[in-house]
């Protein structure tokens, strides 16, 4: 199923992505730095929602409290609550 979810406290604005059996693939970011966010995209494709979750919850970009990688962590805890609600 296709989620998409609005990002707080990030240069990103949303975040895209599907997730099927808990899988996670199709990750789009909308702003932000597109390099390392086409990185991200790339290297998450078709992993557990689980592992994402374990590598990238808590990351911190500089200064503020949040990342787009966190972001997406927050988006796929988003997502599964829904699938489970």
């Amino acid at each position: 199923m296709r989620y998409e979810y609005k990002t707080s406290g990030t240069c990103s604005q949303k975040i895209e992505f599907d997730l099927t059996d808990g899988i996670v693939s199709n990750v789009r970011f909308t702003g932000g730095c597109p390099g390392n966010l086409k990185a991200i995209s790339s290297l998450v494709d078709g992993m557990t929602a689980e592992h994402i979750i374990e590598r990238c919850e808590g990351i911190r970009c500089g200064m503020k409290p949040t990342s787009c990688s966190d972001q997406l962590v927050r988006a796929i805890k988003a997502a599964q609550a829904q699938q489970n609600g």
